[in-house]
């Protein structure tokens, strides 16, 4: 058997394996970080561990106490100004001496014309009619407070009274009672939508009068008083009579107790004279003869028993309810019928209403009974308080 070729030859000697960090550092570069294997369960153990630290870290931070050393503390930011406003000043202080309960009460300016209102004029009349009553009764308070007229009031610390002397008025007290809640929301609508409305003429607020039902015609001033006021003039008011339920009124009475209340002197006969030759003597003595007339067509004079008397004063002191009249003379009694209802200058209350129902606005109301007027605020005539 022969041998291989390279039987006898000695292979040369492998240099040891060199690891490769020191072959790196050799080169001159620096070695990087040796890693290190691990098991999956060095891995568990440690995701384990990174999810008990996280929350308690959490946790710390919620419950690490605020302070000024660890965080900065932060001012609230003001709140924004309101806009600013003008101070809106009150109304004046009307006070009403209630005559029945011999007491004061104040209230303001619109408090006291909502009070006239309900005791002046009924408060199912139209809306247009209930504000024109509104302007007047404040026109009459404003104009007698800037004057500082206290006429009629009989105790010191009032403006006015309750009556008929100045305004007729109903205190607050009885506008709450139950029953006169439907009336006090149309009465405040009224008041509420002139607010402040007065009537003026020449810069001045006016005598602002007012009456129940005319006959026909409003009277001028001078007719009823001694003064001729230029914005009360005799004016039509047709509206009355179709409308007014007591626009004619009869009264009777005997012709003593007739010639009794005017004072005139009963004729003188014998004891013996028999009743019908009395009363026949006491018609011819007192049959009246109007004399004149005035614009409005009411009595302005008539003679009564030898006697001549104004319309008024006949009116006053037989207790008729309007100077237009006439009568009937039978078996010892007359009977006076009259036409309308009130002195008759000014505004006539059943006229208002009467235009308000054909459709007529609260100012042309107005403008018809007061003649030449203007409307303005009763801020310019009295102090605000």
């Amino acid at each position: 058997m022969s041998a291989s070729p390279t039987a006898g030859v000695q292979a040369p000697a492998r240099e040891p394996r060199v690891p490769r960090g020191e072959v790196v550092a050799r080169a001159g570069r620096k070695p990087p970080r040796r890693l290190t294997r691990r098991g999956p369960l060095a891995w568990a153990a440690g995701m384990l561990l990174l999810c008990m630290i996280i929350p308690a870290l959490l946790v710390q931070r919620q419950h690490t106490p605020v302070t000024d050393e660890t965080v900065a503390v932060r001012e609230p930011k003001p709140a924004p100004s309101p806009p600013l406003q003008e101070a809106v000043p009150r109304e004046p202080l009307v006070r009403v001496y209630l005559a029945g309960d011999q007491a004061i009460e104040k209230v303001t300016l619109e408090q006291y014309v909502r009070g006239v209102v309900a005791a002046e004029m009924p408060s199912e009349f139209e809306m247009e009619a209930l504000k024109a009553q509104a302007i007047a009764a404040r026109t009459f308070i404003v104009r007698r407070m800037a004057d500082q007229d206290t006429t009629g009031v009989p105790v010191k610390g009032a403006d006015v009274t309750d009556t008929v002397t100045h305004q007729a008025y109903l205190p607050i007290k009885t506008l709450k009672l139950n029953e006169n809640r439907k009336k006090l929301a149309r009465l405040s609508q009224a008041v509420s939508e002139t607010r402040g409305i007065v009537m003026t003429y020449k810069g001045s607020p006016i005598e602002a009068s007012f009456f129940s039902t005319s006959n026909g015609y409003t009277e001028n001033s001078e007719d009823v008083w001694s003064n001729k006021i230029p914005y009360l003039r005799s004016v039509s008011s047709p509206w009355d009579k179709a409308i007014a339920p007591h626009y004619t009124d009869t009264v009777r009475m005997t012709l003593d107790q007739f010639m009794r209340r005017l004072r005139v002197s009963l004729p003188s006969l014998p004891a013996s004279a028999s009743v019908a030759r009395k009363q026949q003597a006491y018609a011819n003595a007192v049959e009246p003869r109007v004399l004149s007339k005035t614009e409005g067509h009411r009595i302005k004079l008539i003679r009564i028993g030898g006697k001549n008397y104004t319309g008024k004063e006949v009116r006053e002191k037989l207790g008729l309810r309007s100077s237009e009249f006439t009568w009937k003379i039978r078996d010892g009694n007359i009977e006076i019928t009259t036409y309308g209802y009130g002195h008759g200058v000014g505004m006539s209350q059943w006229g208002a209403n009467g235009m308000a129902k054909e459709g007529a606005s609260v100012e042309e109301i107005l403008r018809h009974y007061y003649t030449g007027i203007s409307l303005e605020q009763s801020a310019e005539f009295l102090p605000q308080e």
